[in-house]
């Protein structure tokens, strides 16, 4: 489904990623991890172009979309789904309105229609109730709950997710957990840059860990929790399993 051919990022002289080669297949889920200032983020923007190749070429269900522009570029967004850390919702729109713009403005659909998917939408993240509430009156969770119905709303073959629990307090981590493991489950093609190592455990069909724009690590996660087999990762592991240890240390 994705596939990255010799991928290389720059920004200005930071060499953000190193010749990343890599084949995601339909339907896999796949978990991102690595220290901060890795290239995890720009890895996931590259695909639906919210960043541009360097270098390299990459591959969507057996198309490269580097040159793609306009519309085409427009109808590739539509495939692939993005969940933001902060949620980027916007402020002046209800939940019910923050997902029909996209089906409104960008697929044309009538207006009682793309209601209709939105409060679909609404009742699978478990807000049904929220439809005409404003951003300001909902909690985090509840946000970027309306967020990943948003990302759902096109349909997409490809669920991005970027770091989507990091700004969300403890109590509010679980129900957008919930949800994600719903999707988990629903066929679809799904990267997840989180250090949510429960989810990665239980739901992953592989881990990716990156450093320093190379990616170290691809493992099962059964055998990336038992035994990475990179020291880097071994190492990261350990401070993310142990932060209370490495502290006092």
């Amino acid at each position: 489904m994705i596939e990255f051919r010799g991928v290389h990022k720059r920004h200005g002289d930071l060499h953000v990623l190193k010749g990343i080669d890599l084949s995601i297949a339909r339907g896999e889920v796949v978990v991102v991890c690595g220290p901060s200032g890795s290239g995890k983020s720009t890895l996931i923007r590259l695909i639906n172009r919210l960043e541009t190749l360097s270098e390299g070429e990459i591959v969507i269900d057996g198309q490269a979309t580097a040159g793609w522009r306009g519309r085409r570029l427009q109808a590739l967004r539509t495939r692939i789904g993005f969940v933001f850390q902060q949620f980027n919702l916007y402020a002046h729109l209800d939940a019910r309105s923050n997902i029909t713009l996209a089906l409104r403005k960008v697929l044309g659909m009538p207006a009682v229609e793309a209601d209709a998917r939105a409060d679909e939408l609404l009742a699978r993240v478990g807000l049904a109730d929220k439809a005409g509430a404003f951003p300001s009156q909902l909690s985090g969770g509840q946000q970027q709950r309306v967020a990943i119905a948003r990302a759902l709303a096109t349909r997409p073959e490809i669920l991005l997710f970027d770091e989507p629990t990091s700004a969300l307090d403890p109590e509010t981590i679980g129900e957008v957990l919930a949800v994600m493991r719903e999707l988990a489950h629903s066929g679809i093609t799904m990267l997840v840059v989180t250090h949510e190592m429960g989810f990665a455990r239980e739901l992953a069909d592989r881990i990716l860990f990156i450093d320093q724009g190379t990616i170290l690590e691809s493992a099962a996660p059964a055998d990336f929790f038992r035994a990475p087999a990179h020291p880097r990762a071994q190492r990261f592991l350990r401070q993310l399993l142990s932060p209370l240890h490495e502290a006092v240390e």
